[in-house]
Order: structure tokens, then sequence, then C-alpha cells
């Protein structure tokens, strides 16, 4: 996870666009994996079946950073950059929903993505989300545009 986290290019669209060290990397992997506990889901590390290969993450957490969507849990990926275009991303979040609406029973899953990510925006649409509303990331400055599905939209687009 620290290469993918030291990498410009995949970190260009997280926060404010900074990379993070193996030391940054450990706490945050320490941070998700608490997550666990503390509210019953979190990150899901994404393999490559037939290598083992860790690709990089999906997952669900609390989106803390953005109080106005709260009370939310957001979906979220990151993709060491040898895995985009593969429709990795889609699949592993998709997964992440499912996990969401079905086994956590969670009533909404937003995501949020930084204005101009459009390789996020068409995941986003892949899941069935909508466009809810454009803001601003206070902890970095960014447009961001925060995408929403509800349990009862999930349950309609999966029968």
């Amino acid at each position: 996870m620290a290469a993918v986290n030291a990498d410009p290019e995949v970190m260009r669209w997280i926060r404010d666009g900074s990379v993070c060290d193996e030391q940054q990397t450990r706490g945050r992997v320490q941070a998700w994996e608490s997550e666990w506990e503390s509210q019953g889901f979190g990150l899901f590390a994404v393999e490559i079946r037939s290598t083992g290969e860790l690709a990089g993450f999906t997952g669900l957490s609390v989106p803390d950073f953005l109080p106005e969507v709260l009370p939310a849990v957001e979906v979220g990926w990151r993709l060491g950059r040898s895995h985009w275009g593969q429709g990795l991303a889609t699949e592993a979040a998709a997964a992440a929903v499912r996990f969401g609406f079905e086994e956590r029973g969670l009533e909404r899953i937003v995501s949020i993505a930084q204005v101009g990510n459009d390789a996020s925006e068409r995941i986003t649409a892949k899941l069935g989300m909508r466009p809810v509303r454009e803001t601003v990331n206070p902890t970095c400055g960014r447009r961001v545009r925060v995408f929403e599905l509800s349990s009862g939209q999930y349950v309609t687009a999966t029968r």
C-alpha cells in the first residue's frame, strides 16, 4: 500500500494531492483497521486473484472530512496505477456497496470525488449513484461532488 500511496498520479485526486511515505501509510492502515472495530465496516484489500498481488483498497468509511454530508457512509477506492482501466475499482466498489446495504443494513451510501476526477465519476455512475451536490472539501479547499445511492435505489436496481 505504501507504493500506491507514494505515487503522485494515484494521489492526484486524494485530499490535497500529497503523497504518503511508508510511515504515514502504516498510520493510515492502522486507522482503517480500527474502523472495523468502531463502525462494523471499513476498507477491504483488493488483490489480484491469479497472483495475490495487492492492487489497492475499496470499502466503506465515515467521511468525517466533509461534515456537511454527515451522517453518512462513503464508498471509496484506491488502486495502483498498473491496475487502472481493468474494471477492478468498479467490481470492488460494487462489492463494498453490496456489503453495506445487504450485510450492514445501511440506508444510504455516498461517494465523494474531486471535480475533474472523471474516472471516479464514471465508477459512481456504474454503481448507480447520482450527484446530489457540489461543495468544497474544507481540509484542502478543493471542489468535490457528492454522489448518493439509497438502499431503495439499490434494491430496485438489483432486482
